[in-house]
């Protein structure tokens, strides 16, 4: 049965209520709102909090789901090729080396590496890749002098890079440039349905301001990730088909590059994670455990670091000489299946009809990887499409990302508007095209091209135009779109000028912007604290001592 569409009928105010902020969620409504639907979208915290913004931070085809889901290997490497192509900006290119050790059999092993990696080329032409290379011992130290021990050789590989935070920005911008309503902070507190178990629409509680309502729509989409039985309950809707088994993934970050290749190892049990050059800075990761802890704090701990650091120094020992700054956490929302170890579970994705559980207009995204968020958001919105009775194919492969529709060379951007040449570097890569807002915003008001955060580095434009143009609420908020804070100095330079900068723009009193840079302060130092050695720990533990008494003195203020 076809619906009748949202403009045609008083008692629904959109088509399709999309909740959750992440790649999934923002990839629907963008899909959706190009389609003609009128869409709202609600994120509890915000646009990539979760997974999303908390990955690996790479388009990759994932050769190792060759060995038992090659369908997952297809789909990353089609979509990859789609991604680069929308927004080109954000992607770059990372160079893998996977080196093999001198032991018995390593020739045979080798042997075998190479073969496997004739397979997966295949695959690279999907996403603009480069077929991999066999290396002899001697090329694979001319690459990279800092890989110890005795090598029999390895192999060389490509996979692209990405801000996966940007991406999710970027598609809930053109989502609401096409018509769709954005509110993040915004926790829905219950899936309406009616006599028959129809979902009609949600009501929702805005955060910040502590305003409620609701939408009435004739379909609601759950793409809420780790969180999705938690949103399926405000329903009272227990689903077999939409359980997922949370597993946690880490990463550790260090304060520059310490090699131009990533470098694929095995950890202690076998697993296996990679340290990459990741834009200005080195990451290792990634760990892979169930979890079940408070999805809304998920924190690295100091033996998942070690877990880290421990695999890596067995094939780069310079890693132990290393600053490491930070780590991050987020929660991969995998489909269920009993028994088989975390890294063993299938990386696929499913669209779920709630339809047999008496929850007609309810559908469920479970599942799925940043490098097939497009291709799953097209799947979704087909079936949306379907119901609506819509022809509409969706166009999301070929229409750029706001800030994809051209190249923008960085050092004559900055030539011509008279700019730093990192500050036009790191502007063009978060922003493509749109730059040029951030830049106008500079010729209006020389003013605002201050760089409040030397270590990424970011201008005041970019502050305010993430908090005016991208729905940042918080310093927290715009460190996701902007690093600000994510550099060495772990924010103790930028953040109370970023406070001041936000609660200026969000009508907020200057006592409220200190406090949300206390905050994020307060968040940091939680994330470097596992990440930290001994001596950098007790330093750093003064200063979180001293934020928390600072934070501590604030709330007790302001609820007198």
């Amino acid at each position: 049965m076809q619906l009748e569409l949202a403009g045609d009928r008083p008692d629904v105010d959109v088509d399709v209520v999309v909740i959750g902020g992440g790649v999934n969620g923002t990839g629907v409504a963008r899909d959706a709102a190009l389609r003609g639907l009128r869409v709202a979208l609600f994120e509890r915290n915000d646009l990539a909090f979760g997974a999303s913004g908390n990955s690996s931070g790479m388009i990759h085809g994932g050769p190792r789901y060759l060995t038992y889901d090659p369908d997952v290997t297809y789909t990353s490497c089609l979509d990859s090729g789609h991604i680069q192509s929308i927004a080109p900006h954000l992607l770059f290119r990372i160079p893998f080396l996977m080196p093999v050790r001198k032991r018995f059999g390593s020739k045979v092993e080798l042997f075998a590496l190479d073969a496997f990696f004739d397979l997966y080329d295949r695959y690279q032409p999907l996403k603009h890749g480069k077929p991999h290379v066999l290396l002899g011992e001697n090329d694979v130290r001319r690459l990279e002098p800092g890989i110890s021990g005795e090598l029999e050789g390895g192999v060389s590989f490509d996979e692209w890079g990405i801000d996966g935070a940007r991406l999710c920005v970027e598609n809930a911008v053109d989502a609401h440039e096409h018509g769709a309503e954005v509110r993040t902070h915004c926790t829905v507190t219950e899936l309406v349905r009616n006599d028959d178990g129809r979902v009609t629409g949600v009501r929702f509680r805005d955060r910040l301001t502590g305003e409620t309502g609701a939408r009435n729509a004739q379909a609601v989409v759950n793409a809420t990730g780790g969180w999705a039985p938690l949103t399926n309950a405000l329903g009272n809707v227990v689903s077999k088909a939409a359980k997922i088994r949370p597993s946690k993934g880490i990463h550790v970050y260090f304060d520059r590059r310490l090699t131009n290749y990533a470098i694929a190892c095995s950890a202690i049990d076998g697993r296996q994670v990679f340290m990459e050059p990741w834009q200005n800075m080195t990451v290792l990761g990634t760990t892979d455990d169930d979890y079940y802890g408070d999805l809304d704090d998920c924190v690295a701990t100091a033996e998942e670091v070690r877990y880290l650091v421990q695999a890596v120094e067995r094939v780069f020992p310079d890693i132990r000489g290393a600053r490491s700054i930070g780590t991050w956490a987020g929660v991969r929302p995998t489909l269920y299946e009993w028994g088989p170890n975390e890294d063993a579970l299938s990386r696929d994705h499913r669209v779920v009809d709630h339809a047999a559980e008496g929850a007609d207009g309810l559908y469920s995204m479970v599942g799925g990887k940043l490098a097939s968020y497009r291709l799953f958001a097209e799947e979704m919105t087909d079936v949306l499409a379907a119901r609506f009775g819509r022809s509409a194919r969706s166009t999301t492969h070929t229409s750029p990302l706001p800030g994809g529709d051209a190249q923008l060379d960085p050092l004559l951007f900055a030539k011509a508007n008279h700019i730093d040449p990192m500050v036009a570097t790191r502007l063009e890569y978060r922003h493509g095209t749109r730059a040029e807002r951030v830049v106008e915003r500079v010729r209006k008001n020389p003013a605002e091209g201050a760089v409040v955060c030397p270590c990424e580095p970011v201008i005041e434009a970019e502050i305010r135009y993430a908090v005016e143009c991208e729905w940042a609420k918080s310093v927290d908020d715009v460190a996701r779109r902007t690093r600000l804070g994510l550099g060495s100095c772990g924010g103790m330079r930028c953040a109370a000028r970023c406070g001041a900068i936000v609660a200026e723009m969000t009508d907020r009193s200057p006592a409220e912007g200190r406090r949300l840079s206390l905050e994020f302060l307060d968040r940091a130092q939680r994330r470097r604290a596992p990440a930290l050695g001994p001596l950098q720990a007790r330093e750093e533990a003064l200063s979180l001592a001293s934020i928390r008494s600072a934070l501590g003195t604030k709330i007790a203020a302001g609820s007198e």
